[in-house]
């Protein structure tokens, strides 16, 4: 007898067999094989604006420093750091947390901690000692436990939001909620390509303008698409 399929594997696999995940067009993937403060620059860069603008960012302070470290940071003065990521928008204040962070990671011996401790402890507990450090809220620490650590979270960006709350699965729009359905609904092991297919998908058919329902490949599990059927040409 075939075990019928949740609704959040359901969707995994359509979103799969519809879309081809271009790891260029995402900061975290490309940059997980680098030392944590490096890939953590490279997510923070990522909060509130797109992949293309951390990207861009991220090289120009690549191209600059040579290499991402904190030593090379603090060789800079804030405003020279603040030029180098302009792209990714919010430069001045994405500075200040960079330089903060190059501080606390100058420090050797608190980095080999830090990663200990995270590697060893529970997901909870991870992500408290992440979001202790400047900068990191709850989506940038899932992406760190995800991506780097391979601590089976879901993070939940701008485009799984929208698109989780216009499936209508959740009875309410917060972050605990949306990245526990997926949690739930998604074995472990797709955890990370659910996340960039959801990504991909929210990039290229449900925008947050003008999504295009009628090409959508989930749109039979959609209460948004339900909704407005009937005005789909």
């Amino acid at each position: 007898m075939v075990q019928k399929l949740g609704i959040g594997e359901e969707i995994y696999r359509k979103l799969k067999k519809k879309y081809r995940i271009n790891l260029n067009e995402f900061i975290a993937p490309r940059i997980k094989n680098k030392d944590l403060f490096e890939f953590i620059i490279g997510v923070l860069l990522s909060q509130n604006t797109s992949d293309k603008n951390a990207i861009r960012a991220y090289n120009n302070l690549l191209s600059n420093l040579g290499s991402i470290t904190p030593e090379k940071i603090l060789m800079k003065k804030p405003e020279e750091i603040a030029f180098l990521i302009k792209p990714a928008g919010m430069h001045f204040q994405r500075a200040k947390r960079i330089i903060e962070l190059a501080k606390i990671f100058s420090n050797k011996e608190f980095v080999t901690e830090l990663i200990d401790k995270i590697k060893n402890s529970s997901i909870e507990e991870g992500r408290k000692l992440l979001m202790n450090l400047p900068g990191i809220g709850e989506k940038t620490a899932d992406v760190v436990l995800l991506m780097y650590f391979n601590k089976p979270v879901f993070p939940v960006d701008t485009h799984i939001r929208r698109i989780t709350l216009r499936l209508g699965v959740v009875d309410k729009p917060s972050y605990e909620k949306i990245s526990g359905w997926w949690m739930k609904e998604l074995d472990e092991k797709h955890y990370l390509e659910a996340h960039l297919l959801l990504i991909t998908h929210g990039r290229i058919t449900c925008k947050a303008k003008n999504p295009d329902c009628k090409n959508c490949p989930i749109k039979q599990y959609c209460k948004y698409y339900a909704s407005r059927s009937n005005k789909i040409p």
